[in-house]
């Protein structure tokens, strides 16, 4: 048979037997090498979790694979679900249980990070959970509350049917089973999610200072707290408030990123102590004492990344008004405060270094005949049309902006008037080689600082009076002059 296609019209574009082999074998050599990595980091870090187990073999009141199994579907996409439900299987069949009960452990926690997955990217923003308020509640409900909910009695009733469990405990080790799934997806998918997203740090020094205060200060307030620096010290006393301070600052000042790893140094710190039997949350029972200890740090987990949410919310819709204050909505160019803030900018730049600067007044020709026969859209794209051709025939120091209606105007520091005759030459270059219809001309006018002009309002009446006379001596012609 010919691999070839058929020539002519249309014909796709030949391509090399075992081109296409090729790359779906290094595809599937790539998804199997991820899914062998997750797999083993789940192995790993449930084998680490379970040696807290102390009601069940199985059911450990600290789970992070949990987290990082939902971390990882989201990211990864759900294709991925075996690496979770070899690695389940792996670790239960190495704890307790026979091969069927193992699978249906395994089966309940894939299907846990399935579930999860799937309702976040349905109703919570999937990776991008994380940046709004009524988004993180979603993912706590479904990650934090349903999901987990499913494990715990899939997996202990495989369990407890296979006689590996009994079911005079199943309310305790469902509990504990529950609440540590319920735990990890809250404290470490956030973690996992945010850095794998951006990885980078982009600080500044006075940030860097800063973090690593809040860093040095969570550490030694949390190491107090939970006895890990003073063994004795505030045992059973309720002092955890004292970590919120530190929490909040982290989220109001850096981000959901920072936030989350501050959440899970606590959670380190925590746990550290508590299984030595010291901090606020001891019992007579370590399940007990692990259990609390995981209810407060699920809440504060919640509540920091909501906190932070507004703030980082609150910081966006303040930069779009401070944008929107000095900016144009239908062009995007600076706005009649913003250019009169840059001619009161250059202004005082002259009186230090003596360097004058012109001013371009444009008026866009014919706009009300434009909008007339084709229509006010048609005419707003016009005055966006113009604004493009701004942006291409200025320099990055320039500042164009929408003086008002159909007039533009352009600052151009250092900048002589006959430079700006050549740029403004240059602008009426570009509108006449625009084949779009309809075809767009502007007149313009020149004026230079201090000549013409040594205030803002004087420097803007020449201007505005070169292009008047000009519009009137030269009618349908795009030209620029300077005052008298």
């Amino acid at each position: 048979m010919n691999n070839m296609a058929n020539s002519g019209p249309g014909a796709s574009i030949p391509v090399p037997p075992g081109r296409d082999s090729s790359g779906l074998r290094s595809r599937i050599l790539k998804d199997a090498l991820v899914v062998l990595g997750v797999c083993a980091t789940y192995i790993l870090v449930a084998k680490l979790s379970l040696r807290l187990a102390t009601v069940h073999p199985s059911a450990s009141p600290v789970w992070p694979p949990t987290g990082l199994a939902i971390a990882a579907l989201l990211a990864l996409g759900l294709r991925f679900w075996p690496a979770i439900f070899l690695g389940a299987f792996v670790v239960n069949l190495t704890t307790a249980g026979s091969v069927l009960t193992s699978a249906g452990v395994a089966t309940g926690n894939t299907l846990e990070a399935v579930l999860a997955s799937v309702l976040v990217l349905r109703f919570a923003s999937g990776k991008h959970a994380f940046e709004r308020s009524w988004d993180i509640l979603r993912f706590a409900l479904f990650a934090g509350v349903l999901s987990t909910a499913v494990a715990a009695t899939f997996g202990l009733t495989s369990l407890a049917l296979g006689g590996f469990a009994p079911w005079k405990q199943f309310g305790l080790i469902w509990r504990t089973w529950w609440l540590g799934d319920a735990a990890g997806a809250l404290i470490f998918t956030p973690f996992l999610l945010l850095w794998g997203a951006n990885r980078s740090l982009k600080l500044t020094k006075r940030q860097l200072v800063e973090g690593g205060v809040v860093l040095v200060s969570l550490t030694a307030a949390a190491g107090t707290i939970f006895g890990v620096f003073f063994p004795s010290s505030v045992n059973g006393d309720p002092w955890t408030f004292l970590c919120t301070p530190f929490l909040v600052w982290t989220a109001f000042r850096f981000g959901q990123r920072e936030s989350s790893a501050a959440i899970c140094l606590l959670s380190a710190i925590a746990v550290l102590g508590t299984v030595q039997g010291r901090g606020p949350f001891v019992r007579e029972s370590p399940n007990d004492s692990l259990l609390l200890l995981q209810s407060f740090l699920g809440v504060m987990a919640l509540m920091t990344l909501i906190f932070g949410a507004e703030v980082t919310e609150r910081r966006r819709q303040e930069e779009h008004a401070r944008v929107m204050a000095v900016s144009d909505p239908l062009t995007g160019l600076a706005n009649y405060r913003l250019l009169i803030e840059r001619l009161g900018s250059e202004i005082m730049r002259y009186g230090r270094d003596a360097r004058p600067f012109s001013v371009i007044l444009l008026d866009l020709d014919g706009l009300k005949k434009i909008n007339d026969v084709h229509g006010h859209v048609v005419g707003s794209l016009a005055l966006c049309r113009m604004a493009e051709v701004l942006h291409l025939s200025c320099r990055a120091i320039d500042t164009p902006a929408r003086y008002g209606g159909d007039e533009f105007a352009l600052v151009l520091p250092g900048t002589h008037s006959e430079d700006a005759r050549r740029v403004a030459q240059r602008i009426s270059q570009r509108l006449r080689e625009d084949v779009e219809v309809p075809r767009l001309s502007a007149s313009f006018g020149v004026a230079e600082y201090p000549r013409d002009g040594q205030t803002v309002e004087l420097l803007l009446s020449a201007a505005d009076q070169a292009l008047y006379n000009e519009k009137h001596r030269i009618a349908g012609r795009t030209s620029v002059t300077q005052p008298s």
